[in-house]
C-alpha cells in the first residue's frame, strides 16, 4: 500500500515537473489570449449583438469569453502554469545551487580529455614556484583561483559569474510575482466605464457588472476638444478634467488634459480617455456670412425649420446636418429670394473657403453648433500594479543574465615540468574560445 502511494505521489510530482507542461500551458495561454484579443471584453456593443447569432452569444458568454481573462478556466490555466513554475524550480534549483557552491576543483583523465579548449607548456623549475606563478597569472588574467593538491600535482581552479546559471530562476520568479500582481489586481481593483457631458461631472461610475460605483469624490469635465485631420478622421480627443472635492477644486487637479495614453490618476483610481460622442442634437447652427462686394461679415444662428434674414434680404434655413470621417461635419443651408424656392447647397466646417467657389454674393463659414459632446472615460484601479512592475523588472534582468552572461571556467594543473590550462564555459563558446586564445598567448609567456 505504501509502495502504491508512493508511486501515485512520484507520478504526480514529476507531471508538475514536466517540461512537456510547459510547453502545452504556454501554448494554451497564448492561444486563448488571442480568443481574448479577437472577441470584445466586457459590455459588448450593440452592433456587435447585431452581427452574432443567439447561439453563439449563449455559446461564448457561458464560457467566458466575453470577460475571458477573469474566467475560472483562464485563471485555472495560470494557477496550474504557476504549479508547474514552481515544481520546476524546487526539482533543479538543488542541484544548480550544488554546482554552483561545490564545483569541481580537481579534474581527473577523463574529464580532462573532454574538453576542446586547452593548453599545455614545459618549465624547468620547482613545481612550488610554477604554482606561484600561475596563481599570480590567473589572479591578473581571469579570476582568483582554489588551490588544491591531490598526488602530487595542483590544482588551480578560477571561475566568473557563476550566478548566471541562477538567471533562468529569476525568470521564473518574476512570472510568478506578475502573477500575484494580476490576482491582487484582480481581487482588490476594478474597472468600468464613465460618460461625462461637457460642462457637468460625475461622482459614480458603471462597473463590469452593470452597477454603479461611488467615486467618493467628483470628476468634472469643464471642456472636451477634437482635434482632426483634413479627411475629417480624428487626430486627436482630450478631456480638460478637474476633481473636486466637497465642491471644490483639489490642488495639482485642477484642469488636467487627460489624452489617449496619457490619464490622470487620482487616490488609486486612474481615468484613462477611451471614447467621445454627442451629447445632445443640436438645435442652433452658427455661420460666419460674408458679402462678397464689401468684405463685410456677420455672424449668424441657424435653425431647422425657422427663417433667418440674410444681409442681402434673402433668408435662410438650416436643412440638415451630416458627419462623417470623409467630409467631416457639413450642414445643408437652403437660400431663398422673397415667395421663391429655396436654393440648397452644402458648407464643410473643415473647408471654411469651399463655399467662395460657389459664386453667391454671400459666402458661409460653418463655424459651430450649440450641440455638447461626452468625454468616455474608462475607470480602473489597480493595487497591484506595481507588483506586475516589480516583476517585469525581474524578467528584464534575469533575461539579461540568461542570454547574455556565462559561467566561465578554467583549471590549471600544475605536476612536476608540465603545466595543463583547460577552459569551460556554460555559453556564447565562441567568445569564451577567443578569451581563453588570448589567456593561452600569454600563459605560453609565463617565465617559471
Amino acid at each position: 500500500m505504501a509502495t502504491t502511494e508512493r508511486s501515485f505521489i512520484t507520478n504526480v510530482w514529476d507531471f508538475f515537473c514536466s517540461l512537456k507542461l510547459t510547453l502545452f500551458l504556454l501554448i494554451s495561454l497564448a492561444l486563448t489570449s488571442i480568443i481574448g484579443t479577437v472577441l470584445p471584453q466586457g459590455a459588448l456593443p450593440p452592433e456587435y449583438v447585431a452581427q452574432i447569432s443567439s447561439t453563439k452569444l449563449q455559446i461564448y458568454t457561458k464560457l467566458g469569453f466575453f470577460d475571458m481573462y477573469h474566467s475560472w478556466w483562464f485563471i485555472a490555466l495560470l494557477y496550474v502554469f504557476s504549479l508547474n513554475l514552481v515544481s520546476c524550480s524546487i526539482k533543479r534549483l538543488p542541484h544548480v545551487f550544488k554546482f554552483i557552491s561545490e564545483p569541481t576543483l580537481v579534474l581527473g583523465e577523463g574529464q580532462r580529455n573532454s574538453f576542446s579548449l586547452k593548453q599545455e607548456m614545459s618549465y624547468s623549475g620547482p613545481i612550488e614556484k610554477g604554482k606561484e606563478r600561475l596563481l599570480e597569472f590567473l589572479v591578473k588574467e581571469f579570476s582568483t583561483p582554489v588551490i588544491t593538491e591531490h598526488n602530487g600535482e595542483y590544482h588551480l581552479f578560477a571561475q566568473k559569474t557563476a550566478w548566471c546559471r541562477l538567471g533562468v530562476y529569476v525568470v521564473h520568479l518574476s512570472i510568478l510575482v506578475i502573477f500575484v500582481g494580476a490576482i491582487i489586481g484582480s481581487l482588490a481593483g476594478y474597472k468600468g466605464y464613465a460618460t461625462i457631458v461637457e460642462g457637468t461631472s460625475i461622482n459614480a461610475f458603471e462597473g463590469r457588472d452593470g452597477q454603479q460605483m461611488p467615486l467618493g469624490y467628483e470628476v468634472l469635465c469643464e471642456k472636451f476638444n477634437v482635434e482632426k485631420y483634413a479627411n475629417g478622421s480624428p487626430k486627436e480627443f482630450r478631456s480638460t478634467l478637474t476633481v473636486l472635492e466637497n465642491g471644490k477644486p483639489v490642488p495639482g487637479y485642477s484642469q488636467v488634459k487627460v489624452i489617449v495614453n496619457k490619464p490622470m490618476t487620482y487616490k488609486g483610481i486612474t481615468f484613462y480617455q477611451s471614447s467621445y460622442g454627442q451629447a445632445n442634437d443640436p438645435s442652433t447652427f452658427f455661420f460666419s456670412v460674408k458679402q462678397r462686394a464689401t468684405g463685410k461679415t456677420e455672424q449668424i444662428a441657424l435653425r431647422p425649420k425657422n427663417l433667418t434674414s440674410l444681409p442681402d434680404g434673402r433668408t435662410a434655413t438650416i436643412v440638415d446636418l451630416t458627419d462623417n470621417p470623409g467630409e467631416g461635419m457639413a450642414a445643408v443651408i437652403g437660400v431663398s429670394e422673397k415667395g421663391g424656392e429655396p436654393k440648397y447647397f452644402k458648407v464643410l466646417k473643415n473647408y471654411p473657403t469651399m463655399d467662395d467657389m460657389r459664386g453667391d454674393s454671400l459666402v458661409f463659414i460653418f463655424t459651430g453648433t450649440d450641440a455638447k459632446q461626452y468625454t468616455g472615460l474608462q475607470v480602473a484601479k489597480d493595487p497591484g500594479v506595481w507588483v506586475v512592475w516589480l516583476g517585469c523588472t525581474l524578467m528584464v534582468v534575469g533575461i539579461c543574465i540568461a542570454f547574455f552572461m556565462s559561467h566561465k571556467r578554467i583549471w590549471v594543473v600544475v605536476s612536476k615540468g608540465h603545466v595543463r590550462m583547460y577552459g569551460n564555459a556554460s555559453k556564447n563558446q565562441a567568445a569564451f574560445q577567443m578569451q581563453f586564445e588570448d589567456i593561452s598567448e600569454k600563459f605560453q609567456e609565463i617565465k617559471i
